[in-house]
C-alpha cells in the first residue's frame, strides 16, 4: 500500500475535521419513515428525507418488490441489449411516461446516470447547451462530459434570470441545436423553475427544454405529476428526467422521458445504458407500484401540500425566515457551514434528524438547515420539530 497516498488522504480529512465541516454518517436500523431508529440515538424524527409521500414502507410498494424478487430474481446480470430486458422494466417505463405526460421513457440505475447519459447522447459539435447556475451537480457533470466528448459549446445563465438566458441564446443563434437544461425544483433552494416562461423562450429561439424533475415528481401538481402539472403545461416539455429514489418509493433508479425516438436513441448511444446493468427488477416493481399508488391516491399529494404550508407558517412564527417556496423543501439559512453542522448536531440530541448543508454544496455564507416535509409526518411531528428548532436556534444565537 502506498503510505504517502494514505497520509495525504488522512491530512485532508483532518483539515475538514478542524474546520468543523467533516460529514458524518448516521446508521438507521428501521425503514425510512417519519420516525426512524438510529444507532446511538434511538427513535428520532427525520426532517432530511426525500421520502416525500411516505411510500418507502407503503405495503403495496414493499410487497411489489418482494413479489418481483420471486418472479425475476435478484438482478439483471448484464446490460439490457445483451441479456434481455425484463417485462417489468417495460411496464415501469410505460407507467412513467403516462405519469409525466410524454410518449415514452427509459429507466436507469440512478437519476445521476439518466442525466449523465443524456446530454452526450443528444448534443453534438455545433450545438449549444445552456444550464441554470444552480442546476444539480449531475446536470453540470453531464454537460461537461458532453463538451469533452462531442465538443459542443456550453454556457451558464444566472439562476432563474431569463433575460440572461435570452441574451446567451441570441449570442448562439447560429448553433445547429440549442438545449436549455433546468431543474424543475432546485434542491437546495426549494424554488421552482419559471417553466412557462422558459418554454416560451425555447419556442422563440427554436430550443429544446430538458428538465430534471427529481424533487417535483410525486410532489408538485394536483396529482403529483411534477413541475409541468404545477404550471398546467403537461406534455409541453421536450425532455424530462427524474428519480425513482425520492417520492416514488425512495429505493434507487431514475429515468428519461420524452419522444419515443429519444428513448430509442438512448438505447443506441447512452453509455450508462450500453455499459451497465439495468435497474434491479425488485426496484423496478416497487417504483411501478409507487406510481400506481399515487395515481390511485392523489390525496397523499394533498396531505404533503397541507403539511408543507403548516410547517412553513409555524417555522416563521417561531422566528425564522425560511426561503420562500411552494415545495416541501424548507431551507433555514444559518450562514456559516460549521454553525449549520453544529445546529444539526444539537437537533439530533433533541431527537430531530435534519442535515446542515454548507460550502461547497451551497455558496459560502449561505449554509442552512434543509428541512424536508413528508406526507408521513403528523401535525404532532411538525409541532415537535418546530419547538426543537426554536430551542436550538435560541441556544445558538441564530434567533432571539
Amino acid at each position: 500500500m502506498n503510505q504517502n497516498f494514505v497520509t495525504q488522504l488522512q491530512s485532508g480529512l483532518a483539515d475538514l475535521q478542524s474546520k468543523g465541516t467533516l460529514k458524518k454518517l448516521n446508521h438507521l436500523a428501521s425503514p425510512q419513515s417519519a420516525r426512524v431508529t438510529m444507532e446511538g440515538h434511538g427513535e428520532v424524527l427525520i426532517l432530511s428525507s426525500n421520502n416525500y409521500l411516505g411510500l418507502c414502507e407503503q405495503l403495496e410498494v414493499v410487497n411489489a418488490g418482494i413479489q418481483a424478487l420471486h418472479d425475476f430474481g435478484a438482478g439483471t446480470a448484464s446490460v439490457r441489449f445483451i441479456c434481455g430486458t425484463f417485462t417489468v422494466h417495460r411496464a415501469l417505463e410505460q407507467a412513467l411516461a403516462r405519469f409525466v405526460g410524454t410518449p415514452a421513457s427509459m429507466s436507469f440505475v440512478s437519476a445521476w446516470n439518466a442525466n449523465e447519459g443524456l446530454t452526450a447522447s443528444i448534443a453534438e459539435e455545433g450545438d449549444f447547451v445552456i444550464s441554470d447556475a444552480l442546476n444539480h451537480a449531475s446536470i453540470i457533470d453531464s454537460i461537461r462530459l458532453a463538451k469533452a466528448m462531442n465538443r459542443c459549446t456550453t454556457g451558464v445563465y444566472k439562476h432563474s434570470d431569463l433575460d440572461d438566458l435570452v441574451e446567451k441564446l441570441r449570442a448562439n443563434a447560429g448553433a445547429r441545436r440549442r438545449i436549455i437544461w433546468t431543474d424543475g425544483v432546485f434542491s437546495m433552494e426549494g424554488s421552482v423553475a419559471k417553466l412557462p416562461q422558459i418554454l416560451q423562450i425555447a419556442r422563440d429561439h427554436d430550443a429544446i427544454v430538458v428538465m430534471d424533475d427529481s424533487h417535483a415528481t410525486g410532489v408538485l401538481g394536483a396529482t403529483g405529476r411534477g413541475t409541468a402539472e404545477h404550471f398546467g403545461v403537461v406534455g409541453e416539455v421536450d425532455i424530462i428526467t427524474s428519480t425513482l429514489g425520492k417520492a416514488l418509493g425512495g429505493a434507487a433508479g431514475g429515468f428519461v422521458a420524452g419522444p419515443a425516438a429519444l428513448c430509442e436513441t438512448l438505447t443506441q448511444k447512452s453509455r450508462p445504458q450500453l455499459f451497465s446493468n439495468a435497474l434491479p427488477p425488485t426496484v423496478a416493481a416497487s417504483a411501478l407500484a409507487a406510481v400506481e399508488y399515487i395515481e390511485a391516491h392523489p390525496e397523499r399529494v394533498a396531505t404533503l401540500r397541507e403539511h408543507t404550508l403548516y410547517f412553513r407558517a409555524a417555522i416563521r412564527e417561531a422566528g425564522f425566515n425560511p426561503l420562500d417556496g411552494d415545495t416541501p423543501i424548507v431551507p433555514i439559512i444559518i450562514g456559516e457551514t460549521a454553525d449549520a453542522i453544529r445546529m444539526s448536531e444539537l437537533l439530533l440530541e433533541e431527537g430531530i434528524f435534519v442535515t446542515g448543508f454548507g460550502f461547497p454544496v451551497v455558496p459560502q455564507g449561505t449554509a442552512r438547515l434543509r428541512c424536508q416535509i413528508s406526507a408521513a409526518h403528523s401535525r404532532d411531528d411538525l409541532d415537535f420539530a418546530v419547538r426543537a428548532i426554536r430551542k436550538v436556534g435560541l441556544a445558538a444565537g441564530v434567533i432571539r
